[in-house]
Order: structure tokens, then sequence, then C-alpha cells
């Protein structure tokens, strides 16, 4: 017993010496994130908050849809309407709040006038999707479906028709059943060599 009190009072006294950053949820006027958060970066800049308030983040992902046998990548926000802000409890107050809440299109903190933070699983689970995201590329807006119709645009088959036997969203790649001369053929083509047929 008295071994597992030493083990808690060591883990207790080393802890206040860096107090560890949190994570904060702020509910904001949607389609306008962006804006938001070079003005409540301005803010932190302007106050000299930027030793407490580190990261200001809008959540996002990128995809793409073909146009026109083109790719066209794009951002889509993961949570419209909020902005993740890391930020030391202790330094987080009552004026920090109240300057942050006052930024034009900001409604409030979760928590109004008194933030929670997020729980460390949710934080974890929203910036794995937010790196993921970062690190995995884009994800195809309108995804191929097997037994779906797709006309062939690019390659030695261009102005085919065929049929998706599978889809590979990994490597970004499709398997086509092509009727050349009456048999059916096997083809695999990549995303950008086809387009769907309307």
């Amino acid at each position: 017993m008295s071994e597992e009190g030493n083990n808690l009072q060591s883990s207790q006294t080393e802890s206040p010496s860096a107090e560890e950053k949190r994570w904060y949820s702020l509910r904001v006027i949607s389609g306008k994130e962006r804006k938001i958060k070079e003005r409540i970066e301005f803010e932190i800049k302007q106050s000299g908050w930027e030793d407490f308030i580190t990261q200001v983040i809008v959540p996002t992902e990128k995809i793409y849809k073909i146009r026109n046998g083109k790719k066209v990548i794009s951002e889509r926000n993961i949570l419209p309407g909020y902005i993740l802000l890391e930020a030391t409890p202790s330094k987080l107050s009552a004026e920090v709040v109240q300057v942050i809440a006052n930024v034009p299109n900001v409604i409030h903190f979760l928590g109004k006038n008194t933030p929670i933070p997020m729980r460390p699983s949710e934080a974890n689970r929203m910036l794995g999707k937010v790196d993921d995201s970062q690190g995995a590329g884009e994800t195809l807006i309108e995804p191929f479906i097997v037994g779906e119709t797709v006309k062939i645009i690019d390659g030695p088959f261009s102005e085919f028709v065929g049929d998706i036997q599978e889809v590979n969203e990994e490597k970004k790649k499709l398997k086509v059943i092509v009727k050349i001369f009456g048999r059916g053929t096997e083809v695999e083509l990549n995303f950008m060599q086809v387009e769907k047929q309307s």
C-alpha cells in the first residue's frame, strides 16, 4: 500500500511544472470558419496570447471530383460550424474567453462563459481525423460503384463503354469489363481515365 502511495505522490509532483494544453470547441457561423480562424489568430497575436493559445484549427478534409475528365481538388469541413482551439486551461481567463467570443460570427465556446475542454479521447479522434485527411490525400466526392457504367476517356480504350467490376480506393484504380469484338475483356484503369455515364 505504501508503495502505491509513493507512486501517486511522485506522479502528482511532476505534473504542475508543465501544465498540459487542452482542446476547446468553439461554435461559429457555418461557412465562415476560415475567416473567423484568421480573425481569432489576429486577436491572439495582437494580445500576445501565443504562449498559451497555441493552435486554432478548422477541421477539413481534401476531396476531389472529376469534371470534364479533370481532377478538381477542394476542401470540405469535417465539422461545419466549429473551430478547435488548443489552450492552457489555467490561462484561459474570462477576459480571453470574452475577447474570442466577441469576434464577429463566433457564437460561443462549448460551455459558454466557462469553456469546457474536450475529453482527450474526443480531441484525439477529431485531430486524428484532421491528421489523416492531411496525409491521406483526397477522397472522391462521388465514389465509383461496382456495376456502374463508365465511359473510358483516356488510353488505348478511349471512347469504349464498360461496367465496373472492381474498385480499389487505395490505389485509385478500377477494373472495367469492356466488350471488344463481342467478348468481355477486363481492363485496369485509374480514376482519371474514366467518367461516369449520365
